[in-house]
């Protein structure tokens, strides 16, 4: 190691000693040793060698001893022993600023928050508000360094990605020189995260498109620039490519550049075992150079002799051999979800009331809302006791009774406890009329032991439904170690429902385990896990996985109006 790779080591030594709580002289003695070996002229080799470091203010024997080791074997044992008692995502907490090792020795301890992930996701349910220290101010700052740090990931929500190439899809569509345009790529076929946003246009006129795009409002650098193809990168990191076409291209183009790849893969090969060769310009017979006119996507799969593939299925799992035999799946739509499920009020960590709620609900056409606050282990996000479930109950009676356009239904998070017993007692759960249940702690727990957990879960008879069920947020952290499929099977067995979280730092159960579970008839719920108004649109997204998963209306629980919702919860 060289001077300054020791003095960041000593650094980050005097951080993971305050996350643990070490005595504030023994890190400021480290921090201390850190400026001063950063300013030493005399190389360390030869101060190490006449045994002089001690001489330098501020050294004394044992950090010298440190620092030898460091210059004669490029390691430090003490650095080692630390990283291995801190989470490897606290370290990258510190890399925020104006985020140091108090602030994540807090969030650490109290909210068991381990990863900058984790961290957003927290102060987005508005649980650092209330941590000492901290409050909305700091809250605020907080998000806006996540934001800042984000923008160097190289990955991002989908969220961020569908707002970003909305508005720039619709300023190409406003120009008068474009006569269609659309989003391609992973952000098309609804993935949970994207690398960069494709967009294509058909125009006569390419220059002038391509010039009105480069003007966009929100790009931070022009990486390539052409008369048909350019690349940008957003003020938000992302980066997005733009192709233009003729109009008898496109519908080639933006079938190629949907993918996936392994879906075009496949798509080629009927192709050529029909003599055709498809490409991103067109369809062509033998050895012909002329394109097979097709207007639209969906004529290139006629000709192809399949039903039209959705986006959100072109992911080469079973999607091709389902069209030929003309069975696949009438998709389920935005407009088709008649409820909200899963929805937080200021009862616990929501940042509205639960009137407001609903009527932020029924704005958006809603017919019910079922509000599902915390329950008392959660107390990092004021979990309800008991006593407060009841003073909650009453204010939806009256709620309801006033009539706010729109029925709100008891529901509760109730958290699973280590055991698989759950937060509320048989005669408290009872008193609900959705019983969603969560793990929220103990992410950590054996294979085995996390399955079981979940299995007695889903036996309760008071439960109707597990929420997130793979524990994930996404580019953050994995989801628990459990078995899936058994759960998948047990809900399948005992008719329970599984969410689909659409918060899209979930969207959790993944759609690859949503095909499983189609496959053996579970019902879905796609839940936007609201805390705030805004939230509530995140249904959308959780009906993308529901799509990708293969589910109809008729398979998704909230699909379903009121009374037959009711009538689902009581079978």
């Amino acid at each position: 190691m060289n001077k300054n790779e020791i003095a960041q080591t000593l650094e980050i030594i005097a951080d993971l000693m305050e996350i643990r709580g070490e005595n504030s002289f023994k890190c400021n003695a480290h921090r201390n040793a850190a400026r001063i070996i950063a300013a030493v002229e005399e190389p360390l080799e030869e101060l190490v060698t006449s045994g002089r470091l001690t001489q330098l203010k501020g050294i004394g024997e044992s950090l010298a001893a440190k620092i030898a080791e460091m210059v004669q074997t490029g390691r430090s044992t003490v650095y080692e022993e630390l990283r291995k008692q801190v989470p490897e995502g606290l370290l990258e907490m510190l890399s925020l600023s104006g985020f140091g090792p108090k602030k994540a020795k807090a969030v650490w301890e109290q909210l068991g928050i381990k990863s900058i992930g984790e961290l957003e996701y927290a102060c987005k349910e508005n649980r650092l508000a209330a941590l000492p220290g901290f409050g909305e101010k700091t809250q605020e700052k907080i998000l806006k360094a996540i934001a800042f740090h984000n923008k160097q990931a190289g990955r991002f929500l989908c969220d961020t990605a569908w707002a970003i190439g909305g508005d720039l899809l619709g300023r190409l569509r406003a120009h008068k020189k474009v006569i269609r345009a659309e989003i391609g790529g992973s952000l098309r076929r609804c993935k949970e995260t994207i690398g960069d946003i494709d967009l294509l246009a058909a125009s006569a006129d390419p220059e002038a498109v391509m010039e009105h795009f480069l003007e966009s409002p929100g790009i931070a650098d022009v990486l390539a620039r052409g008369p048909t193809k350019s690349s940008v990168r957003m003020e938000q990191g992302i980066q997005v490519d733009l192709r233009i076409v003729s109009d008898a291209e496109y519908p080639f183009a933006l079938n190629y550049f949907t993918g996936s790849k392994e879906h075009n893969t496949a798509l080629r090969g009927r192709a050529k075992k029909m003599g055709l060769k498809l490409n991103e310009y067109g369809l062509f017979k033998g050895d012909s150079d002329q394109s097979e006119p097709c207007a639209d996507e969906a004529a290139i799969y006629r000709r192809l002799g399949l039903a039209y593939i959705e986006p959100e299925l072109r992911e080469d799992m079973g999607e091709i051999a389902a069209a030929e035999r003309n069975q696949l799946p009438r998709l389920v739509e935005p407009r088709d979800i008649r409820g909200l499920v899963h929805a937080h009020s200021t009862w616990s960590d929501g940042k509205l009331s639960i009137e407001r709620m609903a009527l932020a609900a029924r704005a958006r056409g809603y017919e019910y809302i079922v509000i599902c606050d915390h329950t008392q282990s959660a107390a990092y996000a004021k979990g309800l006791t008991p006593e407060r479930v009841v003073e909650q109950h009453k204010e939806i009676d009256a709620l309801n009774k006033k009539g706010l356009g729109i029925r709100i239904l008891k529901g509760t998070e109730v958290d699973i406890l280590g055991d698989g017993s759950l937060d509320f007692d048989d005669k408290v759960l009872g008193t609900f009329e959705v019983v969603i249940a969560s793990i929220h702690s103990r992410f950590n727990l054996p294979r085995a032991e996390q399955t079981r957990r979940l299995l007695r879960a889903v036996e309760h008879p008071r439960v109707h439904m597990i929420g997130h069920p793979a524990g994930r947020l996404l580019l953050s952290r994995e989801g628990y170690d459990a078995d899936l499929d058994a759960l998948i099977e047990a809900a399948a067995r005992h008719g329970k429902i599984l969410e689909i979280n659409a918060h899209p730092y979930r969207l959790d159960l993944d759609w690859r385990d949503c095909i499983k579970a189609r496959h053996r008839g579970v019902l879905v719920s796609v839940n936007p896990d609201a805390h705030e108004e805004e939230g509530l649109d995140h249904v959308r997204f959780g009906v993308g996985i529901a799509r990708k998963g293969w589910y109809e209306a008729s398979g998704v629980a909230n699909a379903a109006p009121l009374d037959a919702f009711l009538k689902l919860l009581r079978r």
